[in-house]
């Protein structure tokens, strides 16, 4: 679908669309790097404002991940102007704006468009040092992948859409989905060049970000699907149908460089490729530092802080014990 974007040659583009990373970097200077990405939703929950919380974690997510920090913010809205309210409007822009008062920066502008379905995100700029951004792509094998939220989000977004939530399971998925990763990128940041690769978990679910971080097949993974931590109620949905297209897209996609225990079934694995929204980050760290990042994340209070596998020397494969 890209190959039509000429190649890059300028030197001081860091990461560009060529390479599947969550943020586009470019050095201004020896100690200088600017981390831009652009990423916007359609509506995951009924209420406006909790719409706008969500979607503003989410697009700051990229930033944290790449171990930059945000510097500010623009607007992107599509909204339906003659067929919804604009006090509607009103209330998602004032949640985006709270979510990113929050992470410590401003909206400096944006843009709008009329448009039958509404959409809202941000584009979000950050800096890094040049030799200090985090790629998705670098583990080495006997690193530690570590987990740093619950999965299952597009499993509970689809049950909320069908009226199939309870409050209390709305109420959890609404935590994680507008949890931003600051903190998770804070502990990640302190231990440096052991931290060998970063991603976050959104759209190509658990399974598919972690297939971007074989890289080329230079390395493959042993998942503990037992240590992976999963949101209540989402199994029990599977069991009842209730999966995004998007999560079925996603474990289809996989299947080539999947490994798979006798007896896990379908339901089991969907789970692994659930499409999520404002997920969390997905973390490669050398063996020696894993249980120092761990304390650091639970000292920060991340929703996770869970050991979930292994990297290894089985090039491009991903295996599920």
């Amino acid at each position: 679908m890209l190959r039509h974007l000429p190649p890059v040659v300028d030197a001081q583009a860091l990461v560009g669309a060529g390479l599947a990373d969550d943020a586009a970097v470019y050095q201004l200077g020896p100690d200088l790097a600017l981390v831009a990405t652009v990423d916007y939703i359609t509506p995951v929950v009924d209420d406006a404002y909790t719409w706008g919380t969500i979607a503003a974690a989410n697009a700051l997510s990229d930033v944290y991940a790449m171990g930059a920090r945000p510097l500010f913010v623009l607007n992107v809205v599509n909204f339906p102007r003659d067929t919804l309210p604009l006090e509607l409007l009103e209330e998602v822009i004032r949640g985006g704006a709270d979510k990113v008062s929050e992470a410590g920066v401003g909206i400096l502008g944006g843009h709008s468009v009329d448009d039958p379905e509404p959409k809202y995100g941000l584009v979000a700029l950050g800096t890094v040092h040049p030799d200090r951004v985090k790629r998705n792509v670098g583990a080495h094998p006997k690193d530690v992948l570590v987990l740093t939220k619950p999965l299952g989000l597009g499993v509970l977004t689809t049950a909320i859409k069908r009226g199939m939530a309870s409050d209390e399971t709305i109420a959890r998925a609404v935590e994680v989905m507008a949890t931003l990763n600051r903190s998770a990128s804070e502990a990640m940041l302190e231990h440096g060049e052991a931290v060998h690769a970063v991603t976050d978990v959104t759209g190509f679910g658990l399974l598919g970000h972690l297939s971007e971080m074989l890289g080329a097949g230079d390395v493959g993974v042993r998942l503990d699907s037992s240590a992976i931590p999963v949101l209540p109620d989402v199994a029990d949905l599977v069991s009842q149908g209730v999966v995004p297209g998007g999560t079925r897209r996603n474990l289809n996609s996989v299947a080539s460089f999947m490994d798979w225990p006798a007896g896990f079934t379908e339901e089991q694995q969907l789970v692994l490729a659930d499409a999520q929204t404002s997920g969390g980050l997905l973390i490669a760290v050398a063996p020696h530092s894993a249980e120092a990042l761990v304390a650091a994340l639970r000292a920060r209070g991340t929703l996770a802080s869970a050991r979930i596998g292994t990297f290894t020397n089985t090039a491009g494969r991903i295996e599920v014990v």
